[in-house]
C-alpha cells in the first residue's frame, strides 16, 4: 500500500478537549487532486473535536474545500466549494469469526479500523473529500455542450432514433 498524500497521524495519548485543525499544503493539495483525478484543489481545511471513549475515538466537525474539476458534459474546468460535515469513529478490529455473518449499521459505515495507539487522520479526511466530490457535477456551459453535440437524451433525434423507428415498424 503507498503512502497517504495527506497522512496526519493522532496517538490516542496526545488527545486532548482543542479542537484539531488540518489543513494540507500545496504539494499535498496537488497529490490529492490527482489521487482524485480533479484539476485542482485550491483551499482545504478540517476542523475537528475529538473525543475518546475507551480504544474507540469520534472525530466530529466539518470540511470545506474549494476544488477546480472537469464538467461531466463539456470536460471544461470550473470551480467547486465543497462544505461537508465530518463524524467518523475510529475503532480497534473486532474479533470475529471468518465465516462469521456480520451485519453492518448506518454508523459502522463511518468506522475506521486502527490498530496501536494511533490512526490517520489525515488519511480519513482525504477520503472524506473524495466521497463529496460529485463524479457527474456540471458546469456552467453543460447546457451548451449538450445542445453542441447532440447530448439531449431525446430519441427521436438522438443517437437511438434509428433503433426507435425499427421498433414502430410492423
Amino acid at each position: 500500500m503507498s503512502a497517504s498524500e495527506f497522512s496526519r497521524m493522532i496517538d490516542l495519548r496526545q488527545i486532548n478537549d482543542q479542537p484539531i485543525v488540518l489543513e494540507p499544503d500545496e504539494v499535498e493539495r496537488r497529490r490529492l487532486a490527482g489521487r482524485f483525478s480533479i484539476s485542482a484543489i485550491d483551499t482545504m481545511k478540517a476542523e475537528l473535536q475529538l473525543a475518546v471513549d475507551g480504544s474507540t475515538v469520534e472525530a466530529r466537525g466539518r470540511l470545506t474545500a474549494r476544488i477546480v474539476q472537469a464538467c461531466a458534459i463539456s470536460g471544461e474546468d470550473f470551480p467547486v466549494a465543497i462544505d461537508e460535515p465530518i463524524d467518523l469513529r475510529f475503532v480497534h478490529p473486532t474479533a470475529f469469526q471468518p465465516d462469521e455473518e456480520i451485519e453492518i449499521t448506518a454508523d459502522a459505515c463511518d468506522e475506521i479500523e486502527y490498530e496501536g495507539t494511533a490512526f490517520d487522520l489525515g488519511e480519513a479526511v482525504a477520503q472524506t473529500l473524495a466521497l463529496a466530490i460529485d463524479p457527474f457535477a456540471e458546469g456552467p456551459d453543460a447546457d451548451r455542450a449538450r445542445a453542441e453535440h447532440q447530448l439531449g437524451g431525446d430519441v427521436a433525434t438522438g443517437p437511438f432514433a434509428a433503433l426507435s423507428a425499427l421498433k414502430t415498424k410492423d
